[in-house]
């Protein structure tokens, strides 16, 4: 098993910022992303590292897909890469579903805008369906 390479601080803010815009679902979708992200795909954590913070995050009070972007951030970059993860993580979501809410509010009624909305609802429950999947089918327990 290979080291992971080290990651630039641009390249990890570029991703806490896209994370923030597609991190749709809950902790569970939230976390899924950020498995099959960081571990999968860019390999900027192994595996048990990730398991290992995940477990640790679990323990904390609190939400924790938010605590453990910022654990992660912090792993990669220390403060600067904690506060980013942590910061970017959030804003991008909350602008989105103030601009949702925004929607919601002024356009609910016509019927166009609120099927759109009710077939969101679908595609975020399906992908939070497939992220379950994937976090539980990447643990070690036996049942």
């Amino acid at each position: 098993m290979s080291t992971p390479s080290p990651v630039s601080f641009t390249q990890a803010l570029l991703f806490w910022l896209k994370l923030g815009f597609i991190s749709f679902g809950g902790p569970a979708g939230q976390i899924a992303i950020m498995q099959r992200e960081l571990v999968d795909e860019r390999r900027w954590i192994s595996q048990a590292r990730f398991n290992h913070a995940l477990n640790y995050c679990m323990v904390l009070p609190g939400p924790e897909a938010q605590q453990l972007a910022t654990y992660i951030g912090w792993l990669m970059h220390r403060t600067p890469g904690a506060l980013v993860a942590g910061g970017l993580f959030v804003l991008p979501s909350l602008f989105i579903l103030i601009a949702l809410s925004w929607v919601y509010v002024v356009y609910g009624q016509v019927p166009a805008v609120a099927s759109v909305l009710w077939g969101v609802q679908c595609a975020v429950a399906a992908i939070v369906l497939q992220a379950l999947w994937r976090v539980a089918s990447k643990t070690d327990a036996e049942f």
